[in-house]
């Protein structure tokens, strides 16, 4: 996907309440701008960062920048848009890059179902099957090129698998998509010191026929780009 306009970039001084950061342009001149993402941001919030962020032309925001891409290690980007990640999926299934996503003639977002009052990412569906999709992003990397998912406690991640493992026994297609914003992850796993409980579940909803597959962004700041490229493994 591109964006609307060139990406802009800074240096990020904190993060603060969830939802901001303050950066310093290259002017020298300060601004507060919307950090879209609720999770712990473990490794890819530190100040002194490069930072780049899109801008709204949406008057009616009180922030009008959103941040969307930082430089971690040196020379890895990373997304910290979650908001990004059920668009960049849904985009590498229609265009075909996800193999085992091909071959469904319609494709949904946000689907009441489940048990527990939940929503799933995507259903697609053909004329023999029904596949549901949970999408979840990718940004914490860790030493040795390893991706971990969550990076903090997720009981709302945890209700999502309990779902997807009944979607499995009613005998559908269920599916955990690991989209990883981060270019420097080579494989996906669980983070089990940061959340047994759902490293737990995952292990178990695999075992029972839940298929988990990831693949990578490549992300591109001078062209104001990024898009799913490249499977990587998913290690349980």
């Amino acid at each position: 996907m591109n964006f609307e306009a060139s990406l802009q970039s800074g240096i990020l001084l904190q993060r603060y309440k969830r939802f901001l950061a303050d950066v310093k342009l290259d002017s020298d001149e300060i601004i507060t701008i919307h950090c879209p993402n609720t999770g712990s941001m473990k490794n890819c919030k530190e100040p002194g960062s490069r930072v780049w962020f899109s801008t709204s032309e949406n008057k009616k925001r009180k922030y009008p920048h959103t941040w969307q891409f930082v430089e971690v290690n040196k020379h890895d980007l990373v997304g910290v848009n979650t908001g990004l990640s059920n668009k960049l999926v849904v985009e590498a299934i229609q265009n075909s890059t996800v193999r085992e996503l091909r071959n469904y003639e319609q494709l949904k977002t946000e689907v009441p179902y489940g048990e527990q009052n939940s929503r799933i990412d995507i259903l697609l569906s053909n004329k023999n099957e029904e596949c549901y999709v949970e999408v979840k992003n990718v940004s914490l990397g860790m030493e040795n090129g390893v991706g971990l998912f969550p990076d903090a406690v997720t009981a709302r991640g945890q209700k999502h698998l309990e779902e997807l493992m009944l979607v499995k026994k009613s005998g559908a297609r269920a599916m955990l998509f690991f989209c990883v914003q981060h270019t420097g992850i080579e494989k996906v796993s669980p983070a089990d010191d940061i959340d047994p409980k759902y490293s737990a579940l995952l292990r178990m909803a695999m075992a029972e026929g839940v298929e988990s597959i990831a693949y990578r962004a490549d992300i591109d700041t001078k062209n104001s780009m990024v898009e799913l490229k490249n499977q990587i493994p998913v290690i349980v």
